[in-house]
């Protein structure tokens, strides 16, 4: 790897079990933090993913050959984590479920990513983040109130929901088994961290303040303060004037403040024709004129930018949010820390030389790691031969 570990995770072993969407995000996500991540590579293929593999090496260990698995039995003793993210049961029959490894290594920390969860009468069905998300209620409230749910891409319950919250399950974990010297078991499900990202929409629906129909409440584009709008040349502005002074400010800058139209902001009743007149103005000028008209401003409204867009905006390069690192524009490790600041991301490698270096460094012997290669036990990705 071309960087030195640093950051918050450093000193700490993942082994990841391969795997799509939120498992490798959680593991993108330790490695961001400084974690040295050994991503397990299954069935002679290699995902070449350039920003979620990132970070970490990878090799192909065949986990169908009592070999493979005794390998990977043998580098969990020196891990500190395993992320795993087949469906219920299938690493117990592969010989590598949570109690095949703790008994090996008893301070384990064996991360588990699945849709629906370990247990359940849905537990071994298939499904995407658009599935789960359906199942929470968080799907049925996005989108028009006279249209179709709208997926939001899938942010929600695979990365949100998902990978995001397995990592801070596996933080957590990492904690306890820090005080206690025992690992355990994190069964992270997208239907339970999706449900948990869906906290406060639940207590609205409790104090009787959310209306349980698309575009019916304050955050879901029903209020004419908290909605996109089209401007003239087909691009966006996005207003997010919740609070009464920003709201003002977004009348005075539009130049309606006078009508008794907005006199009453919560008013349910007016929202749709205070949309419909803030629509009409909006439309007047193209997004690079509101842009620079509500620059310095308080009225919470920004210009709705595309992903290209976003890499090029001021503010997202001055912190580096976005930034082209190893010849692509990709998000940096966030948040941020005073005292353990991580490096920035490698590309996943599968030379031979990181594989056996990263090995003997988390403990392996040398000549132990050369017999796994000799026998083919262990492999490096074809892209990397």
């Amino acid at each position: 790897m071309k960087n030195s570990k640093q950051g918050p995770l450093s000193g700490i072993t993942v082994l990841e079990l391969g795997g799509i969407g939120p498992g490798p995000f959680a593991a993108m996500v330790l490695a961001d933090m400084g974690a040295t991540v050994i991503r397990v590579v299954r069935d002679r293929g290699w995902s070449r993913h350039p920003v979620l593999n990132r970070g970490r090496i990878s090799v192909e260990i065949d986990l169908k050959n009592p070999d493979g698995v005794a390998a990977v039995g043998r580098i969990a003793e020196h891990c500190d984590v395993i992320i795993e993210g087949f469906r219920p049961g299938v690493a117990e029959r592969l010989g590598l479920g949570p109690d095949d490894l703790l008994a090996i290594n008893p301070r384990l920390v064996y991360g588990r990513m699945t849709g629906w969860g370990q247990d359940g009468p849905w537990a071994w069905a298939p499904g995407h983040d658009i599935n789960y998300l359906s199942l929470t209620g968080g799907l049925h409230a996005i989108g028009p109130k006279d249209g179709d749910p709208v997926p939001p891409l899938n942010l929600v319950s695979d990365f949100g929901g998902g990978g995001m919250l397995l990592a801070y399950g596996v933080a957590c974990a990492l904690i306890s088994a820090g005080v206690t010297g025992k690992g355990q078991v994190v069964d992270a499900a997208m239907v339970d961290g999706t449900s948990v990202l869906l906290a406060m929409t639940h207590g609205f629906m409790a104090d009787g303040s959310w209306c349980d129909e698309r575009e019916s409440n304050m955050l879901d584009g029903a209020a004419p303060f908290y909605r996109t709008y089209r401007c003239a040349d087909g691009k966006h502005m996005a207003v997010g004037c919740v609070e009464p002074q920003f709201y003002r400010e977004l009348l005075r800058v539009l130049d309606l403040a006078g009508e008794p139209l907005f006199d009453a902001q919560h008013d349910k009743e007016l929202w749709f024709e205070q949309g419909e007149r803030i629509a009409t103005v909006f439309a007047t000028k193209p997004r690079g004129e509101w842009e620079v008209i509500f620059a310095d401003t308080q009225a919470c409204t920004t210009p709705v930018l595309s992903l290209r867009e976003a890499a090029q905006h001021p503010h997202m390069t001055a912190r580096g949010t976005l930034a082209v690192h190893d010849g692509i524009v990709q998000p940096m490790p966030a948040p941020r820390f005073s005292e353990t600041p991580p490096a920035a991301p490698a590309p996943q490698s599968g030379e031979l030389a990181d594989i056996v270096a990263t090995l003997r460094d988390i403990g392996l012997a040398g000549d132990e790691v050369a017999s796994f290669f000799a026998d083919g036990v262990l492999c490096a990705p074809p892209a990397a031969r």
